[in-house]
């Protein structure tokens, strides 16, 4: 049996229309291939934008500034020793770009030291983006890094 041109052009059109669908099924049903976004309301999230330069820009202005740093402990924030601990109010968000199930934030809570430290053991290895929204005699500030833990 032979096969013209055209036959054979329709097979082949064919077969690299059924190859595409099965990868874009297989894509969309797998929640192997979760795609996510980074922020769940974009356009919201972006119209506060200049607020977050000018609490960043608040950081940039301080003498002193926190430092985030990768410990064997885990993850250490350290204030610098002008500011009272007690009057450091805030959270701490962790954000996971290749999970969004391992994102958390935890609260801004110090005592007597101006050190709080994220345990190793609630840190899974890879990236992470650090993003410090805090307070500190009225004033706003934000400050960003990000961190890779082995």
């Amino acid at each position: 049996m032979k096969i013209s041109w055209a036959t054979g052009i329709v097979i082949a059109f064919s077969l690299f229309i059924s190859f595409i669908l099965y990868f874009v099924f297989t894509v969309q049903s797998n929640s192997k291939y979760d795609n996510e976004l980074v922020v769940e309301e974009y356009y919201k999230h972006d119209a506060h934008y200049g607020d977050e330069m000018k609490r960043a820009q608040n950081v940039m202005n301080l003498a002193q500034k926190p430092a985030i740093n990768a410990v064997s402990a885990g993850i250490e924030i350290v204030f610098p020793e002008v500011f009272v601990p007690k009057n450091i109010k805030g959270k701490v968000s962790l954000y996971r770009p290749s999970n969004k199930k391992l994102d958390f934030e935890i609260p801004i809570s110090l005592s007597g030291a101006t050190t709080l430290l994220i345990p190793k053991k609630s840190l899974a290895g890879g990236r992470w983006d650090i993003n410090m929204e805090w307070q500190y005699d009225g004033k706003s500030y934000l400050s960003k890094k990000t961190l890779y833990i082995n």
